[in-house]
Order: structure tokens, then sequence, then C-alpha cells
């Protein structure tokens, strides 16, 4: 059961035994207008066996008006506002702290289901990769690492003040498409070269696509996860 009635989730555990206790938790989210199943065959794709059994969320945004795209309704962490014609961009900090408590229960809810937070990786893609650095920067509780797919660091401003100490230094794949035109590289590298600045490791991989998920990219971040998730 979700801890936020307004939120659907989707999980499997690795290994085929849907009994067995997961000894990893990877937490996925989506982008904007998407839904929890659109990383469900990704994830499939990752082998993850050297780890043991491990359980993947993917939870479903509520859905609300989008500025951005004229109000329509759609799956969404929070707002997106149209450019400002002078060249600022204007950030919906109600609807991403909101977003940031729903993805904080979710990673609170794991460790009351036996996986301790520094077993947990927070993964999103996109809009999804925005949450995960807004929320995995700032986490009261060690994780295991941060996965950030062609998207950006929001609130970036304010990053260096509210990141929580228990997080400094945690691994962090970033990776992004060159040819990119709904979140220009741009944007991720500047994310990168924030987090670079702040301390963390950064794994940064660019590849010759749009803004999606290559077959490159998924064996680098299998690699990855194999890394910070090794046995312990």
């Amino acid at each position: 059961m979700s801890p936020n009635p307004s939120i659907e989730l989707r999980e499997f555990v690795t290994g085929g035994d849907p009994t067995a206790q997961p000894v990893a938790s990877i937490i996925v989210l989506h982008g904007l207008g998407a839904d929890g199943s659109d990383f469900v065959p990704i994830a499939r794709q990752l082998d993850l066996v050297a780890i043991g059994p491990v359980r993947f969320v993917f939870p479903s945004a509520p859905v609300q008006p989008v500025s951005i795209n004229g109000g329509y309704e759609m799956r969404s962490w929070y707002d997106i506002y149209p450019p400002d014609p002078a060249g600022g961009r204007r950030e919906d900090e109600p609807g991403l702290r909101t977003s940031q408590a729903i993805v904080q229960q979710l990673l609170d809810r794991e460790a009351l289901r036996g996986v301790p937070a520094e077993r947990t990786v927070l993964m999103g893609f996109s809009q999804g990769c925005a949450m995960t650095l807004l929320t995995g920067l700032r986490a009261p509780q060690r994780l295991a690492g941060l996965v950030a797919l062609s998207g950006y660091l929001p609130l970036a401003s304010r990053t260096g003040a509210d990141i929580s100490d228990t997080n400094r230094g945690l691994p962090v794949f970033m990776a992004h498409g060159r040819h990119d035109d709904v979140v220009t590289i741009e944007r991720g590298e500047a994310a990168r070269d924030a987090l670079q600045a702040l301390g963390y490791p950064v794994e940064w991989h660019s590849y010759p696509m749009a803004h999606e998920v290559c077959m490159e990219e998924v064996a680098d971040l299998n690699s990855f996860l194999l890394q910070v998730l090794a046995p312990r």
C-alpha cells in the first residue's frame, strides 16, 4: 500500500520469487505525463543477480494541471511554468516540496519493510530526475546512491544550504542525451557541475540520443548499481 493515497505504486522483486526478502531497493520516479509503468521494461533489463533479490518501486505522480501544457491535467510531480520572456526560470517550489515529502515517505517505507536506507537507490528520469536530486540530497538518512537521468537540479541556488550532512559525498550517476531538446544537455551539465562543486562524486555519461534512454546507458547504469549495492 502506498504511504500517500494520491500515489499509485507498482513493484516487483528480481529473482522470480515474490516472497523473497529484498536485500536492496530501487525507487524509480517517472517523467512528466508518464506513470509508474514507464520504466518497468528498462528495470527488467538490468542484471542485478550478484546483489540478490532487489525490490523495484515505481510510484505514479498525482494528476494535476501543468501550466506549460496549457493547464492540461496529467501525471506530474510539480507544475512547470512557461519560460520567462526575460530569460529566467520560475519554479513551483510548493509543488516540489509536496512531492519531496511524498518521495521521502517512500524511502521511509522501504526502511520499515526491512531494507535500510543505505541499501536503497533513488532514481529518476526528467522531472523524476529533478525529484531524485531534490529529495536525495536532502534525505536525513544515508542512501546507497542517486541516479539522475536526462534532468536538472531544481532549486539550485538553495541546494548548498539545504543538503543533508548525512548524504554528503553520496555517489551520483548522471546521464543525458546530447541531442535532448526537452531538457537540454546544458542543464544536465549545470547540475553535474553544481554537485561536483559541492563535493559529490558524479559519474557522468552523455550519449548520442534525444530525451530518451539507450542500451549503452542501461549497461552503464547496471555497472553503477552493482557497485553501490554490492553486498557488504
